[in-house]
């Protein structure tokens, strides 16, 4: 059994017994005032929760196809860093925006998904995506329109998709990407690689700054 495969079993019995156990929900979903308790662990727990059965299976099937791809190229050390620093850095940046916000609240494997797509954007940012599994695209497209997606999306505080931790799940995926592997990153695709830097960057000061 693969590692792509552990995950989304321990994934989907985490999120059933959420869904079972209010109280399991409430004690390890992201929380800006339970982190701010002390609950570090939420960082990583609140991947584990999803609000519904649709939600869960958006997430695993993403990670289901892009998953051993990053395996194949990085191993599975490499899956597992890009993974979970992806859950950590992306819920960081959500806290670490919404540290003022007391009230807000977040679950979802998003994160650690994103950055394992952007991963593999960053290893090959030629290859083709399919949106809604039907519609193909070429990765860099895909990656600058989702990034200004996210971006434009946190600006709408009634939003109830984590924007903030996504778009730190790309941040940390092309990062540690390229740590672990710059030869791939910058040799074969240089122009493309700082392409999606650039605009990671230029994303960045935007959320920092609340304009777009």
């Amino acid at each position: 059994m693969s590692i792509v495969t552990i995950i989304i079993i321990v994934t989907a019995i985490f999120t059933y017994q959420g869904f079972s156990n209010p109280s399991f929900f409430e004690k390890y979903k992201f929380s800006v005032a339970g982190i701010k308790a002390g609950e570090y662990y939420r960082l990583i727990t609140s991947a584990f929760l999803h609000a519904d059965w649709n939600h869960l299976f958006v997430n695993m099937i993403t990670l289901y196809f892009f998953g051993d791809y990053i395996v194949a190229r990085l191993g599975v050390t490499g899956f597992l860093i890009i993974y979970f620093g992806g859950v950590a850095l992306g819920n960081y940046l959500a806290y670490y925006l919404h540290k003022n916000d007391l009230w807000y609240s977040a679950i979802g494997a998003s994160a650690g998904v994103n950055a394992v797509v952007f991963s593999a954007i960053t290893l090959d940012p030629t290859m083709t995506l399919y949106l809604m599994f039907f519609f193909p695209i070429p990765g860099i497209l895909f990656a600058l329109g989702y990034l200004w997606y996210t971006v434009k999306g946190s600006q709408n505080m009634g939003s109830r998709i984590g924007h903030e931790a996504h778009f730190g799940g790309a941040l940390a995926g092309v990062i540690l990407t390229i740590l672990l592997d710059s030869r791939h990153a910058f040799l074969d695709h240089p122009l493309l690689t700082l392409l999606i830097i650039g605009a990671l960057a230029g994303g960045y000061y935007y959320l920092q700054k609340g304009k777009i």
